[in-house]
């Protein structure tokens, strides 16, 4: 099959209670069964080698194919995944890319193309020819707030016109410089990243993030990503709880502001292996979202993601 060919697999999973249903070949069609909308591949054995992870990294530095993601999540009735920018190499955009060549259950990639520089509207014009090119991710780490920035508005501007999405990396406390965002580019589909990376104990999340949300949840365009959750307990030895009542302040603290219509389910394999197996990560959110009702499964772990990053028939 080529990427212009996409046949949805049909799958019920158990831990999900998701229908499953027939696809036709060369229809456009939202995925049934379980998108993974965050995922990382990557060979340190490549020529060029890796700038991330670390060779030190003892988890991380090694081969990570699609191949070894599609054994893992096979159970748990995954049948694509959206894979998120690991590199800040242009040209390891195009290696996602001619991976997703060979794999269609590679159905989107967010890449890197850094916004805000002259070069952004070419490099990024010359991806929106593949429909595997999804969007972008960017991180607002030790920088001037994106609204300040009117080289970078400039591009988020063509990015949106380009009816691309924006991944954001952020923290706790700075959810209210992406509503900012929002609300000068009303077009633009933004995604947040790991629930902004809020620690997770147990306990109630901090009130600024919890303001955070409120003011994010007020624009229609912004979902939340439910990921980085065992990350965010610190417990980087596997061993994050497999108790989901340990996190549910903090998912009930996203499904009240966000709803059943803008909540994706991403793992962030294999990043989040280093504390906890991927059926824990699973299993974890399926309990959950189940627990909502089938609509609100189906839309928390396939349509939402076809929503936010206009995922195509392949």
């Amino acid at each position: 099959m080529n990427r212009r060919t996409f046949v949805a697999t049909t799958a019920k999973a158990t831990a999900t209670g998701l229908i499953a249903g027939c696809a036709t070949r060369a229809r456009k069609i939202e995925p049934v069964g379980v998108v993974d909308t965050h995922t990382h591949f990557y060979d340190p054995n490549r020529p060029e080698g890796v700038p991330w992870p670390p060779k030190n990294d003892s988890v991380l530095y090694r081969p990570v194919y699609p191949d070894e993601f599609q054994k893992l999540s096979r159970r748990h009735g995954v049948t694509g995944t959206v894979v998120v920018e690991a590199s800040p190499r242009l040209d390891d955009n195009d290696w996602i890319l001619d991976l997703a060549e060979k794999n269609d259950f590679i159905l989107g990639l967010v890449g890197h193309v850094k916004p805000g520089r002259p070069e952004f509207m070419r490099e990024l014009r010359g991806f929106t020819a593949n429909p595997i090119f999804r969007g972008i991710r960017i991180g607002v780490w030790d920088q001037t707030p994106l609204t300040e920035n009117p080289d970078v508005l400039r591009d988020l501007r063509f990015l949106a016109e380009q009816n691309l999405s924006l991944d954001i990396l952020t923290g706790p406390d700075r959810l209210g410089e992406v509503a900012r965002l929002a609300a000068a580019i009303p077009g633009l589909r933004i995604i947040v990243d790991h629930c902004a990376n809020v620690r997770v104990d147990g306990q109630a999340p901090a009130a600024a993030w919890r303001d955070g949300l409120n003011a994010c949840s007020a624009h229609r365009h912004i979902f939340m990503k439910v990921s980085g959750l065992v990350e965010g307990t610190n417990h980087d030895k596997g061993d994050a709880p497999a108790d989901l009542a340990f996190y549910r302040p903090t998912l009930d603290a996203v499904w009240q502001a966000f709803g059943e219509h803008r909540v994706i389910f991403g793992s962030n394999w294999p990043v989040s292996a280093r504390f906890a197996p991927y059926d824990r990560v699973f299993d974890l959110v399926a309990e959950y979202f189940n627990g909502k009702g089938e609509g609100a499964s189906e839309n928390y772990f396939s349509r939402n993601a076809a929503k936010a990053y206009r995922i195509v028939a392949r």
